[in-house]
């Protein structure tokens, strides 16, 4: 199977700049085809391009997104004919429209059954979005709106302020894509890759382990009780924090026996839904309703206020919390990685993220109160 990368930006956004990461970081032991045409910036280096093992399939027939329909598509026939790549990555002109780029892809992956559209990158000059959305809008918005994920560049030159304004513009674009805020050069390659791949899913995580939680303790229920008494028990709660540590437990097993009727198909992921996700789980009680909240956001934090908002969570206020999860950043650079069950939470220090993000899975989550109490 081929995957199809494009990566987008504006002239000096810093796409050769990110290729070049993902080839020295993310990439390596891939057989990749880069795609380039004579708009733009420069390419990459062929010397260090041949280096890694890289060829190069220079197009000459203009602009990508001026030669959709014949040079494009038989350009992507060509090379997965020649090189059967592990990955192509597509380098448009500055000024070309993603969703041209993007079309263009799926009409030739149709035809093309090795062939899959991966990630649309739209790489952004953090200290640019203002003028360039003023002065370049349709071109600017259209690879802004079109992006599953936006990669921003030269975060570092803004305040927190201004950074926090520009994410607010592109979130008005585009409510889903992941927003990457953190400078690049904080960031591994593969970090990078799993925030376009959407590998790196809070709300998952915490699937996860709420599904291993409750085979375990099904597991448990086997050799200690029998199975009239574990339904007993399960309809007995009544779903307060009474029950504190054995009502967290109750709750796994409410919102794991959901998530198996429902198998694959519910992703329920943060990325996947934008910068503010949730996702409610109807199970066979009308009353049982789990909600999954997730913000991205580039808002530092000080360890005392996550502290004080886990703390919080636990009290009931913002509804039965189950789980808590989130990597955030501070003001001098450290980051944060929370945990929280109800009873417990872990604060320690840790590598940085693609962007601050934060996840609540509980059953009727206050939202709005939420937002307020993480500040965001």
């Amino acid at each position: 199977m081929t995957k199809i990368d494009v990566i987008s930006g504006f002239l000096g956004a810093g796409k050769t700049t990110l290729i070049k990461k993902l080839l020295e970081e993310a990439i390596q032991g891939e057989k990749v085809v880069l795609i380039e045409n004579e708009f733009g910036e420069i390419g990459i280096d062929g010397g260090f391009l041949k280096d890694a093992g890289i060829e190069i399939s220079e197009m000459n027939s203009g602009c990508i997104c001026c030669s959709l329909v014949g040079d494009f598509g038989a350009a992507l026939h060509k090379v997965q004919e020649q090189f059967h790549p592990d990955r192509i990555l597509i380098e448009p002109s500055g000024v070309g429209k993603l969703s041209d780029v993007t079309k263009a892809v799926v009409d030739v992956a149709q035809s093309e059954p090795e062939m899959v559209l991966g990630s649309a990158i739209t790489v952004a000059d953090a200290t640019k979005c203002k003028s360039y959305m003023k002065n370049f809008g349709e071109f600017y918005n259209n690879q802004v709106e079109n992006a599953g994920t936006i990669v921003l560049s030269r975060t570092q030159k803004l305040s927190e302020e201004k950074l926090a304004e520009a994410v607010a513009l592109l979130r008005e674009k585009n409510p889903k894509a992941t927003i990457i805020t953190t400078p690049w050069d904080v960031l591994d390659g593969k970090q990078i890759l799993s925030a376009m791949e959407k590998t790196n899913d809070l709300a998952q995580e915490l699937m996860e382990e709420l599904r291993h939680e409750h085979e375990a303790h099904d597991h448990d229920h086997e050799h200690h009780h029998d199975h009239e008494h574990h339904h007993d028990h399960e309809e007995a709660c009544g779903c307060g924090h009474d029950h504190g540590h054995h009502h967290h437990h109750d709750h796994e097993e409410e919102h794991e026996h959901h998530h198996h009727e429902h198998g694959e198909a519910c992703t329920c992921g943060c990325h996947d839904h934008g910068h503010e996700h949730h996702h409610h789980h109807h199970g066979h009680d009308a009353d049982e309703v789990f909600t999954s909240w997730g913000v991205e956001t580039p808002k530092t934090f000080t360890e005392a206020e996550i502290r004080h908002a886990l703390e919080e969570l636990d009290t009931g206020a913002y509804g039965a919390v189950l789980r808590a999860k989130g990597i955030v950043g501070t003001a001098d650079g450290v980051w944060i990685h929370f945990d929280f069950v109800p009873g417990d939470l872990e604060i320690r220090h840790g590598a940085a993220d693609v962007t601050g993000r934060l996840c609540v899975i509980g059953s009727e989550l206050k939202e709005d109160g939420l937002k307020t109490l993480f500040g965001v």
